[in-house]
């Protein structure tokens, strides 16, 4: 069922109630209300922490290329899921041409090749004079818990769907595919699917488009990517709900291995300037929906939390045993959206690990908006705040231009309030 579909069913069920009383009260009440539904939109949008550049100055560089990998969170995802995100981030920085035919790659793990790991699809965007080159990787991943899901079928069935009311029915629908998502993560799946995101960077640091397969299973060995012209690359993460806990932990797993040279995998043959080229990156992850506070509780903590300054700061005794030169953290909330938080200003040094370096920015922004609901109280649909996000196209521009900079997009400058903090 389609966001469309369930707005419409909440909005005439919610007129029906109404029309059944006084026909004269209820046409009165209706109307307002849909004049209040296209008034001036007046949603939230207000960012807090350091300014970031976004996506468009690495556009610019004449070296290197722009690359930015989508992570889904809970919930079934087919290949092709980012394709509505991906035209609008394209539109914003004006890449209006393409290649005819992305990749399909089927991921694999030479460890274990028969296991599924997932789907990458690989688009590469451009501008008309070819001078700007983006490649966008989205990564399915849910191809890892379809078949354990597959036991809350029945409950999908009409033996048992019948029996429910047509909202709590659609309800239903929604919390079997994506409730299940997050147990599974924490369960024995969590190694594929961070294997599969391991995949996924893989393929991300290959310098040449004839380098990636056409289609077909393969996997990535980091021991013939990672070369001289990758330090040129410029690196992005856009991930939603549980992606974003993936790309953390992720990551963070790609640090830990490449510090036990005597771990069973295709990491221990980094050698040192290939770890210097990721050093001297920096890296900007926007976390839309972020459930980083949520997805921690109950968990163990990274090997090693705050000591930002050892690791971070030039000349710093542990400044070789970084990640990345600079991590830095959007995090896209809306209020509304039940399944979503802020990152609280202590979260980094006691949650994160300390080797990505990690500043924080939160922006607090309405995705879904926010209506009196006939005067019982102010009411915004949970579901499209959750969801939005991908299509909201404040979101859209300011992943695409950032804030706080000579580039900031116009409706950021109109819509979107900022205030800088410092570490």
């Amino acid at each position: 069922m389609t966001l469309s579909t369930v707005k419409n069913s909440l909005l005439l069920g919610l007129l029906a109630i109404l029309l059944s009383g006084c026909a004269s009260f209820g046409k009165g009440v209706a109307e307002a209300f849909l004049e209040k539904s296209n008034a001036e939109d007046t949603r939230v949008c207000q960012v807090k922490g350091k300014p970031f550049e976004g996506i468009a100055p690495s556009l610019a560089e004449p070296k290197g290329k722009t690359k930015v990998l989508m992570v889904h969170g809970v919930g079934d995802h087919l290949p092709g899921y980012a394709t509505e995100f991906q035209e609008k981030l394209a539109k914003e920085l004006k890449l209006t041409a393409k290649e005819s035919n992305y990749k399909e790659i089927q991921l694999m793990s030479f460890s274990d090749p028969d296991q599924k790991l997932g789907n990458l699809r690989v688009t590469r965007l451009q501008n008309e004079d070819n001078s700007k080159d983006l490649w966008f990787y989205e990564l399915a991943w849910s191809e890892i818990t379809r078949d354990q899901k597959a036991l809350l079928a029945f409950d999908n069935s009409g033996e048992y769907s019948f029996r429910r009311a047509e909202v709590n029915e659609m309800l239903k629908k929604f919390s079997n595919d994506t409730g299940p998502d997050p147990i599974i993560y924490f369960g024995k799946s969590r190694d594929l699917i961070l294997r599969s995101f391991a995949q996924a960077v893989c393929w991300m640091s290959k310098d040449s488009w004839d380098q990636l397969p056409e289609e077909g299973r393969h996997g990535c060995d980091f021991s013939n990517s990672l070369n001289e012209s990758f330090k040129d690359d410029e690196i992005f993460f856009v991930s939603h709900s549980l992606g974003s806990r993936i790309t953390i932990d992720g990551i963070t797993r790609i640090v830990s291995l490449l510090e036990k040279p005597e771990a069973k995998t295709t990491l221990r043959t980094i050698n040192k300037m290939k770890r210097e080229i990721l050093q001297n990156k920096h890296v900007q992850i926007f976390m839309l929906s972020n459930q980083l506070p949520m997805l921690q509780v109950g968990r163990e903590l990274p090997e090693v939390t705050g000591q930002k300054a050892e690791y971070c700061s030039a000349g710093s005794p542990k400044y070789n045993s970084r990640m990345f030169n600079e991590t830095s953290i959007i995090a896209v909330s809306d209020p509304n959206d039940l399944l979503s938080y802020a990152i609280p200003h202590d979260f980094s040094t006691k949650y994160l690990d300390s080797r990505l370096c990690a500043n924080v920015t939160n922006i607090n922004i309405n995705i879904a908006k926010v209506f009196d609901a006939f005067g019982i109280g102010k009411i915004a649909n949970p579901m499209e705040a959750h969801i939005g996000y991908p299509k909201d196209d404040r979101v859209i521009a300011l992943i695409a231009k950032g804030i706080g900079n000579a580039h900031t997009a116009p409706l950021i400058k109109e819509r979107c309030e900022w205030t800088e903090t410092t570490d």
